[in-house]
């Protein structure tokens, strides 16, 4: 039997110079080309 192993959600990558990372956020001018989530709507009795 395998095992199988979870993804960790681990700590942001700092650059070299101690900031963070920025490649895995929204930037404001690319911001349209990311649009919200809907929200979702539940079923009576969920």
């Amino acid at each position: 039997m395998e095992k199988i192993q979870a993804i960790k959600p681990g700590p942001k990558p700092k650059k070299e110079d101690g900031t963070p990372d920025r490649r895995r956020r929204v930037d404001p001018p690319n911001k349209e080309k990311h649009p919200d989530l809907k929200p979702h709507k539940h079923k009576k009795g969920d």
